[in-house]
Protein backbone atom coordinates (compact mmCIF):
# COMPACT_ATOMS: atom_id res chain seq x y z
CA UNK A 1 0.00 0.00 0.00
CA UNK A 2 0.86 3.54 -0.09
CA UNK A 3 2.74 6.00 2.23
CA UNK A 4 1.42 8.45 4.50
CA UNK A 5 -0.22 11.80 3.22
CA UNK A 6 2.40 14.87 4.08
CA UNK A 7 -1.42 15.86 5.89
CA UNK A 8 -1.23 12.94 8.32
CA UNK A 9 1.98 13.69 9.72
CA UNK A 10 0.84 16.83 11.94
CA UNK A 11 2.18 15.79 15.24
CA UNK A 12 4.38 13.82 14.58
CA UNK A 13 7.10 15.32 16.57
CA UNK A 14 4.50 15.86 19.61
CA UNK A 15 3.94 11.79 18.93
CA UNK A 16 8.06 11.14 18.99
CA UNK A 17 8.49 13.36 21.96
CA UNK A 18 5.89 11.12 24.36
CA UNK A 19 7.60 7.92 23.37
CA UNK A 20 10.60 9.00 23.89
CA UNK A 21 9.51 9.20 27.33
CA UNK A 22 9.03 12.89 27.83
CA UNK A 23 5.66 13.13 29.28
CA UNK A 24 3.75 16.01 30.89
CA UNK A 25 2.87 15.79 34.58
CA UNK A 26 -1.07 16.23 35.45
CA UNK A 27 -0.94 17.87 38.74
CA UNK A 28 -4.58 16.95 39.48
CA UNK A 29 -4.11 13.44 41.56
CA UNK A 30 -7.47 11.63 42.31
CA UNK A 31 -7.40 11.39 46.77
CA UNK A 32 -7.83 7.82 47.89
CA UNK A 33 -8.53 6.83 51.52
CA UNK A 34 -6.07 4.31 53.14
CA UNK A 35 -7.44 0.84 53.79
CA UNK A 36 -5.95 -1.32 56.51
CA UNK A 37 -4.65 -4.82 54.81
CA UNK A 38 -6.24 -7.32 54.17
CA UNK A 39 -5.35 -10.34 55.84
CA UNK A 40 -2.84 -12.65 54.46
CA UNK A 41 -1.54 -9.88 52.05
CA UNK A 42 1.83 -10.07 51.33
CA UNK A 43 4.11 -7.06 50.21
CA UNK A 44 3.59 -6.09 46.46
CA UNK A 45 6.43 -4.64 44.61
CA UNK A 46 5.83 -2.82 40.69
CA UNK A 47 8.61 -2.36 38.49
CA UNK A 48 8.22 -1.78 34.29
CA UNK A 49 8.29 1.08 31.97
CA UNK A 50 5.53 3.46 31.22
CA UNK A 51 2.67 0.61 30.80
CA UNK A 52 3.32 -0.62 34.33
CA UNK A 53 3.52 3.36 35.81
CA UNK A 54 0.39 4.23 34.03
CA UNK A 55 1.13 6.69 31.19
CA UNK A 56 -1.86 6.81 29.05
CA UNK A 57 -4.51 7.62 31.83
CA UNK A 58 -3.83 11.14 31.70
CA UNK A 59 -3.78 11.64 35.36
CA UNK A 60 0.10 11.17 37.05
CA UNK A 61 1.55 11.86 40.67
CA UNK A 62 4.08 14.95 40.35
CA UNK A 63 5.99 13.68 43.10
CA UNK A 64 7.06 11.24 40.43
CA UNK A 65 8.31 13.60 38.06
CA UNK A 66 9.14 12.20 34.38
CA UNK A 67 8.26 8.39 35.61
CA UNK A 68 4.93 9.21 35.26
CA UNK A 69 2.83 7.19 37.57
CA UNK A 70 -0.45 7.14 37.61
CA UNK A 71 -2.87 5.81 40.84
CA UNK A 72 -5.13 4.81 37.90
CA UNK A 73 -2.35 2.25 36.44
CA UNK A 74 -3.20 -1.46 36.85
CA UNK A 75 -0.39 -1.56 40.37
CA UNK A 76 -1.89 1.08 41.86
CA UNK A 77 -5.36 -0.42 41.12
CA UNK A 78 -4.66 -4.01 42.39
CA UNK A 79 -2.95 -1.90 45.66
CA UNK A 80 -6.58 -0.46 46.06
CA UNK A 81 -8.15 -3.29 45.33
CA UNK A 82 -6.02 -6.16 47.71
CA UNK A 83 -4.50 -3.77 50.16
CA UNK A 84 -1.23 -5.69 50.52
CA UNK A 85 0.93 -4.71 53.65
CA UNK A 86 3.22 -3.44 51.40
CA UNK A 87 3.78 -1.45 48.49
CA UNK A 88 6.40 -0.42 46.55
CA UNK A 89 5.66 1.21 43.32
CA UNK A 90 8.93 2.34 41.31
CA UNK A 91 7.64 1.51 37.62
CA UNK A 92 9.17 4.64 34.99
CA UNK A 93 8.11 5.93 31.78
CA UNK A 94 10.98 5.70 29.38
CA UNK A 95 12.47 2.30 31.53
CA UNK A 96 14.45 -0.55 30.06
CA UNK A 97 15.96 -3.62 31.43
CA UNK A 98 18.81 -1.99 32.51
CA UNK A 99 17.04 0.74 34.35
CA UNK A 100 15.34 -1.49 35.89
CA UNK A 101 18.04 -3.57 37.09
CA UNK A 102 19.82 -0.21 38.28
CA UNK A 103 17.53 1.76 39.94
CA UNK A 104 14.46 -0.70 40.39
CA UNK A 105 15.61 -3.82 42.12
CA UNK A 106 16.09 -2.38 45.23
CA UNK A 107 12.68 -2.01 45.66
CA UNK A 108 12.56 -5.64 46.54
CA UNK A 109 13.48 -7.46 49.66
CA UNK A 110 13.54 -11.33 50.27
CA UNK A 111 10.31 -10.86 52.54
CA UNK A 112 8.76 -9.66 49.19
CA UNK A 113 5.76 -11.59 48.38
CA UNK A 114 4.76 -10.08 44.86
CA UNK A 115 6.28 -8.54 41.69
CA UNK A 116 4.84 -7.66 38.27
CA UNK A 117 6.88 -6.13 35.69
CA UNK A 118 6.05 -4.84 32.09
CA UNK A 119 9.73 -4.36 30.32
CA UNK A 120 11.20 -4.94 26.82
CA UNK A 121 9.25 -2.61 24.32
CA UNK A 122 11.64 0.19 24.75
CA UNK A 123 14.96 -2.12 24.72
CA UNK A 124 13.25 -3.11 20.99
CA UNK A 125 12.50 0.31 20.03
CA UNK A 126 8.89 0.46 20.69
CA UNK A 127 8.84 4.62 19.64
CA UNK A 128 11.07 4.54 17.17
CA UNK A 129 9.62 1.93 15.30
CA UNK A 130 6.28 3.64 15.49
CA UNK A 131 7.40 6.73 14.11
CA UNK A 132 9.11 5.17 11.34
CA UNK A 133 6.11 3.55 10.48
CA UNK A 134 3.57 6.56 11.25
CA UNK A 135 6.49 9.04 8.57
CA UNK A 136 8.04 6.73 6.50
CA UNK A 137 7.05 7.30 2.51
CA UNK A 138 6.93 4.18 1.75
CA UNK A 139 5.31 0.94 3.59
CA UNK A 140 9.13 -0.98 2.98
CA UNK A 141 10.75 1.24 5.40
CA UNK A 142 8.24 0.66 8.18
CA UNK A 143 8.77 -3.16 7.60
CA UNK A 144 12.33 -2.97 7.53
CA UNK A 145 12.13 -1.23 10.49
CA UNK A 146 9.90 -4.03 12.40
CA UNK A 147 12.08 -6.78 11.07
CA UNK A 148 15.09 -5.62 12.76
CA UNK A 149 13.49 -4.87 16.09
CA UNK A 150 12.89 -8.54 15.78
CA UNK A 151 15.77 -9.82 15.23
CA UNK A 152 16.78 -7.65 18.40
CA UNK A 153 14.35 -9.11 20.60
CA UNK A 154 15.25 -12.85 19.25
CA UNK A 155 19.20 -12.15 20.20
CA UNK A 156 20.13 -9.29 22.36
CA UNK A 157 16.63 -8.80 23.90
CA UNK A 158 16.64 -12.49 25.12
CA UNK A 159 19.67 -11.56 26.73
CA UNK A 160 19.01 -8.63 28.16
CA UNK A 161 15.69 -10.07 29.54
CA UNK A 162 17.29 -12.80 31.57
CA UNK A 163 19.79 -10.99 33.65
CA UNK A 164 16.86 -8.67 34.52
CA UNK A 165 14.83 -11.56 35.46
CA UNK A 166 17.80 -12.93 37.42
CA UNK A 167 18.15 -10.05 39.28
CA UNK A 168 14.35 -10.04 40.45
CA UNK A 169 14.30 -13.64 41.59
CA UNK A 170 17.81 -13.07 43.64
CA UNK A 171 16.90 -10.07 45.16
CA UNK A 172 12.93 -11.76 45.85
CA UNK A 173 13.62 -15.19 46.11
CA UNK A 174 10.20 -16.12 46.96
CA UNK A 175 8.05 -13.66 45.46
CA UNK A 176 5.15 -14.89 42.86
CA UNK A 177 6.51 -12.92 39.96
CA UNK A 178 4.22 -11.75 37.46
CA UNK A 179 5.31 -10.82 34.09
CA UNK A 180 2.56 -8.62 31.67
CA UNK A 181 2.77 -8.53 28.27
CA UNK A 182 2.32 -5.77 25.64
CA UNK A 183 -1.74 -5.38 23.36
CA UNK A 184 -1.42 -5.30 19.70
CA UNK A 185 -1.69 -2.04 18.84
CA UNK A 186 -3.76 -2.16 15.72
CA UNK A 187 -7.16 -3.32 14.99
CA UNK A 188 -7.44 -4.17 11.41
CA UNK A 189 -10.26 -2.24 10.27
CA UNK A 190 -9.85 -1.23 6.61
CA UNK A 191 -10.04 2.26 7.46
CA UNK A 192 -9.56 4.55 10.62
CA UNK A 193 -10.87 8.05 12.11
CA UNK A 194 -7.75 9.05 13.25
CA UNK A 195 -5.76 10.11 10.16
CA UNK A 196 -2.08 9.89 11.95
CA UNK A 197 -2.54 5.91 12.11
CA UNK A 198 -0.63 4.05 9.73
CA UNK A 199 -2.21 2.55 6.68
CA UNK A 200 -3.64 -1.50 7.56
CA UNK A 201 -0.46 -2.56 5.90
CA UNK A 202 1.86 -1.12 8.59
CA UNK A 203 -0.58 -2.09 11.33
CA UNK A 204 -0.22 -5.38 10.37
CA UNK A 205 3.12 -5.32 10.49
CA UNK A 206 3.13 -3.44 14.03
CA UNK A 207 1.01 -6.21 15.18
CA UNK A 208 3.14 -9.40 13.92
CA UNK A 209 6.09 -7.47 15.73
CA UNK A 210 4.16 -7.13 19.09
CA UNK A 211 3.47 -10.84 18.48
CA UNK A 212 7.00 -11.50 18.55
CA UNK A 213 8.12 -9.64 21.40
CA UNK A 214 5.29 -10.92 23.69
CA UNK A 215 6.51 -14.44 22.23
CA UNK A 216 10.28 -13.82 23.61
CA UNK A 217 8.98 -12.44 26.99
CA UNK A 218 7.11 -15.06 27.41
CA UNK A 219 9.42 -17.94 26.38
CA UNK A 220 12.40 -16.00 29.18
CA UNK A 221 9.86 -15.14 31.77
CA UNK A 222 9.01 -19.06 31.66
CA UNK A 223 12.35 -20.22 32.21
CA UNK A 224 12.85 -18.25 35.47
CA UNK A 225 9.24 -20.12 36.24
CA UNK A 226 7.21 -16.56 36.48
CA UNK A 227 3.73 -16.41 35.29
CA UNK A 228 3.37 -14.99 31.98
CA UNK A 229 0.22 -13.16 31.73
CA UNK A 230 -1.00 -12.44 28.30
CA UNK A 231 -2.69 -8.99 27.61
CA UNK A 232 -3.35 -9.67 24.17
CA UNK A 233 -6.72 -11.87 24.32
CA UNK A 234 -7.86 -9.03 27.39
CA UNK A 235 -7.61 -6.13 24.49
CA UNK A 236 -9.02 -8.07 21.86
CA UNK A 237 -11.66 -6.06 20.09
CA UNK A 238 -10.38 -2.35 21.85
CA UNK A 239 -7.43 -2.02 20.13
CA UNK A 240 -6.77 1.95 18.37
CA UNK A 241 -8.94 2.24 15.42
CA UNK A 242 -11.61 0.16 16.96
CA UNK A 243 -15.31 0.77 17.94
CA UNK A 244 -14.33 0.45 21.40
CA UNK A 245 -10.72 1.53 22.11
CA UNK A 246 -8.90 0.95 25.02
CA UNK A 247 -5.91 2.25 23.80
CA UNK A 248 -4.70 5.76 23.22
CA UNK A 249 -4.30 6.87 19.62
CA UNK A 250 -1.79 8.84 18.49
CA UNK A 251 -3.99 12.12 18.07
CA UNK A 252 -4.49 12.54 21.73
CA UNK A 253 -2.65 14.99 23.91
CA UNK A 254 0.84 14.38 24.33
CA UNK A 255 -0.29 14.45 28.43
CA UNK A 256 -2.34 11.87 27.78
CA UNK A 257 -0.45 9.19 26.46
CA UNK A 258 -0.62 8.10 22.54
CA UNK A 259 -0.47 4.59 21.63
CA UNK A 260 -0.40 3.36 25.65
CA UNK A 261 -3.64 1.82 27.30
CA UNK A 262 -6.30 4.11 28.56
CA UNK A 263 -7.99 4.30 31.90
CA UNK A 264 -10.25 1.64 30.70
CA UNK A 265 -7.55 -0.76 28.97
CA UNK A 266 -5.41 0.17 32.81
CA UNK A 267 -8.60 -1.51 34.48
CA UNK A 268 -10.18 -4.02 31.87
CA UNK A 269 -7.37 -5.02 30.48
CA UNK A 270 -3.92 -5.35 32.34
CA UNK A 271 -5.73 -5.25 36.27
CA UNK A 272 -7.99 -7.81 34.61
CA UNK A 273 -5.29 -10.08 33.32
CA UNK A 274 -3.41 -9.52 37.18
CA UNK A 275 -6.01 -10.58 38.75
CA UNK A 276 -6.47 -13.72 36.80
CA UNK A 277 -2.66 -14.48 37.39
CA UNK A 278 -2.48 -13.63 41.13
CA UNK A 279 -5.68 -15.60 41.97
CA UNK A 280 -4.33 -18.55 40.06
CA UNK A 281 -1.01 -17.89 41.96
CA UNK A 282 -2.41 -17.11 45.05
CA UNK A 283 -1.16 -13.89 45.59
CA UNK A 284 -4.53 -12.10 46.24
CA UNK A 285 -6.44 -11.72 49.50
Amino acid sequence: MGGCRAGQLSGIGRLAALLAGVVTMVTTVPSTAAAAPAPGAGDYAALGDSYSSGVGTGVYDPASGACARSPLSYPALWDAEHHPAGFEFVACSGAKTEDVRANQISALQPSTDLVTITIGGNDAGFGPVLYTCTAAENDSTCFAAVDTAEAFERSVLRDRLARTYAAIRGAAPHAQVVVLGYPQLFDLAPSCADPQVPNLARRRKLNEGADVLDGVIQSVSQQFGFNFADVRGQFAGHAVCSADPWINGPSVPTAVGPYHPNQTGYRSGYLAALDVATVRGGAAA
